[in-house]
């Protein structure tokens, strides 16, 4: 891949108000402050439709504040075929929604679509779980989990792109 310079990122996740915009407000911060942010566009959306519009989970912001971190500007849309054609990373939170972006993906756009933990292989666990359902530990850890990839994946995108 050829050195650019700037570079686009996407967190894609089912709602897009719980890990893919935890991951967008993580990666963010840290690019913010490595003084990246001219240089590195970041933005988040769903599979569905179903909180187009609306404000990450109030437990994600919630984690994310006690952490903070303000979410509050974000707001759920949902994935669009020309999602490939604008961003260099598409990168999805589960196998699931993987499934649904490889469906999207159009001929040519494949090797811009990563599994988002692929970035943090250390971690030991390969998908972000929805902590959706779940008590507020889970958005800890799934905080925990974008951290540690979003670390991996400034790097990468320094080595591929930045150097």
């Amino acid at each position: 891949m050829s050195k650019a310079s700037s570079v686009s990122v996407l967190f894609v996740c089912m709602g897009n108000i719980c890990r893919s915009p935890t991951a967008h407000g993580v990666f963010r911060k840290i690019v913010r402050d490595e003084g990246l942010d001219s240089l590195i566009e970041i933005d988040s959306a769903g599979t569905h439709a179903y909180h187009v519009g609306s404000p990450p989970d109030s437990r994600a912001q919630a984690t994310a504040l006690s952490r903070n971190l303000d979410l509050s500007d974000l707001r759920g849309r949902q994935v669009e075929t020309e999602d490939f054609q604008r961003f260099d990373y598409v990168l999805a939170m589960d196998k699931e929604n993987m499934d649904i972006l490889n469906q999207l993906c159009p001929a040519g756009a494949e090797e811009k679509l990563r599994l988002f933990m692929d970035y943090a292989p250390d971690y030991g666990i390969p998908e972000v779980p929805d902590p959706y359902y779940g008590g507020d530990r889970g958005f800890e850890q799934v905080f925990d989990m974008i951290e540690e990839a979003s670390r991996g994946l400034l790097e990468d995108i320094r080595q591929r792109h930045l150097s």
